[in-house]
């Protein structure tokens, strides 16, 4: 029996490339690039590791990572 749920991408993601997918794969939170098409790197993360990079996210923490 697979642990592993489909790719899911954010509802509000529109079509410009800028999107990540993510599914859960056994304990585990898989995240990748949707434009990589499945042949790009994929981040896997602890359930706790993976609050707390959203957490981050939502609070701007990770904002000045795309500047250069």
């Amino acid at each position: 029996m697979s642990t592993q749920t489909p790719w899911i991408k954010a509802q509000a993601s529109g079509g410009g490339g800028q999107c990540v997918e993510m599914r859960r794969n056994g304990h585990d939170v898989e995240v990748r690039d949707t434009k990589a098409h499945g042949n790009g790197p994929t981040l896997r993360f602890a359930p706790v590791e993976f609050s707390a990079w959203i957490d981050a996210a939502k609070g701007g923490k990770l904002d000045g990572l795309s500047r250069h």
